[in-house]
């Protein structure tokens, strides 16, 4: 069967990848009645209890249940040793497998993107939607918001042994933080984490769940990704594999991708956009040269 004459819907937004972003786009998108959002998830739903209870991590972070499980390429700075890197594979995506921390990047940071030509990315621009999404159980101040999608709170029984290394660690002289979040960024004390009535909160169970019964909100799952649809150098539309049947999911306005740091290239690369050089040697046809796709991720480690 040829790509054109596979099965095919569409839809007026389709969104790659059901993870953080992925499902908080499709929330908002389809707060709009008049228009319809498909959204694309790999992984399945997120009804798993180890997705629920935040000890699960343990399990999630080594098993390929509801995660990739990915690995880097061997590292010189570890003597040749693989990263591993785990990634979600579920509704929710990543916030559905992690530790749970909430912590917002440096201000600095987004200082930086608006200085090299992004505005509105600058840190007072972007506190106030930070504020807009957070649901924080200590209520809201200049920092932080309540109401919002997501819910934020303290640890309700913190590890003994956390609360001795926040000591430890004024004692040297670092100053005590007591909000990661605030007015500072660094020194030493207690993360806040997206837990709600002892449950990890995940995006999708912030943005997507209560949404789901939307009429012109349609969540594929178990249904991945292969490439991106190209007329010329525009997205059209995706080919995906869902219960080992192909189909085509066409855009009449946007194709959103979202599928994360990895796959978000990867699957640019898959349909032919990235760097001319790197695509020939996989033999895959080039349809638009972009050679910074796929590289200058920036990580950084994990210890356990």
């Amino acid at each position: 069967m040829s790509s054109t004459s596979l099965p095919s819907q569409a839809f007026d937004y389709v969104i790659v990848g059901g993870g953080s972003a992925g499902s908080v786009l499709a929330s908002r998108l389809s707060e709009d009645p008049a228009v319809s959002v498909a959204l694309l998830e790999a992984g399945p739903a997120d009804r798993s209890v180890l997705i629920h209870c935040p000890a699960g991590l343990g399990v999630m972070a080594r098993t390929g249940q509801a995660n990739w499980c990915f690995e880097t390429t061997p590292q010189p700075g570890l003597n040749g040793r693989r990263g591993y890197q785990p990634r979600g594979k579920v509704l929710g995506g990543s916030s559905s497998i992690n530790a749970m921390i909430y912590i917002r990047g440096h201000r600095s940071d987004y200082d930086a993107w608006a200085a090299a030509g992004n505005p509105g990315w600058e840190w007072d621009a972007v506190l106030p939607w930070f504020k807009r999404a957070e649901d924080n159980a200590r209520g809201a101040d200049a920092w932080h918001g309540q109401g919002g999608p997501l819910h934020v709170m303290d640890l309700c029984d913190p590890n003994p042994l956390s609360r001795r290394f926040v000591e430890a660690g004024r004692q040297a002289g670092w100053p005590e933080n007591p909000d990661f979040n605030g007015a500072a960024f660094e020194g030493v004390g207690m993360y806040q984490v997206t837990h709600k009535n002892g449950e990890r909160f995940s995006a999708a169970k912030g943005y997507l769940r209560p949404h789901l019964g939307r009429p012109n909100l349609h969540v594929f799952t178990e249904a991945r990704a292969e490439r991106l649809i190209l007329e010329g150098r525009q997205v059209r539309g995706v080919e995906l594999l869902q219960g080992g049947q192909r189909l085509r999911l066409m855009a009449r306005q946007e194709v959103a991708l979202c599928a994360g740091a990895f796959q978000s290239p990867q699957l640019l690369m898959l349909s032919g956009v990235g760097d001319p050089a790197e695509l020939q040697r996989h033999g895959i046809t080039v349809r638009h040269a972009m050679p910074g796709v796929g590289r200058n991720l920036h990580d950084h480690p994990d210890v356990v």
